[in-house]
């Protein structure tokens, strides 16, 4: 039993010194090299072509997006319309558009086929400008309330 608490105490102290000398080696190569700072390495900004949504007369400055969409339920549709929410559930976005119809909003579920995407319509116009009007009031309850010109 002696025997085998001997041989730890040599292979720790085996251990340590080999530490040591490791970290007189890290020292003393610190020391030796310059300190050289760089520049971090920053990657260029690559632009990728709007494949699927387009600005559709942007001249007042208003974002709109242009997506093919059919009516699954509502009144029907106009040019421009108020988009709250977007999902691929079916169920979610027919239960946000019956949210959406106890505040006292005409809602509306449409799909993008493209997408696979279910957008809840909350309000629809036949020009920009009311369209732009009624977005920005539905942003308080709403933020990410966005603009969506029917293009078919």
């Amino acid at each position: 039993m002696a025997l085998a608490m001997t041989s730890c105490k040599t292979n720790e102290s085996a251990y340590k010194k080999a530490y040591e000398k490791a970290k007189q080696y890290d020292t003393a190569q610190q020391q030796a090299a310059p300190v050289v700072e760089t520049a971090p390495v920053v990657a260029p900004v690559e632009a990728k072509p709007a494949t699927e949504t387009q600005v559709v007369d942007n001249l007042d400055n208003v974002s709109v997006r242009q997506e093919s969409v059919s009516l699954i339920s509502g009144s029907g549709l106009k040019a421009f319309s108020v988009v709250v929410g977007s999902f691929g559930v079916r169920a979610n976005a027919e239960g946000l558009m019956q949210r959406l119809k106890n505040a006292g909003y005409d809602a509306q579920v449409v799909k993008n086929d493209d997408k696979n995407m279910y957008r809840v319509v909350a309000s629809t116009f036949s020009d920009k400008a009311a369209a732009a009007a009624s977005r920005d009031q539905i942003r308080a309850s709403y933020p990410d309330a966005w603009l969506l010109y029917n293009a078919r």
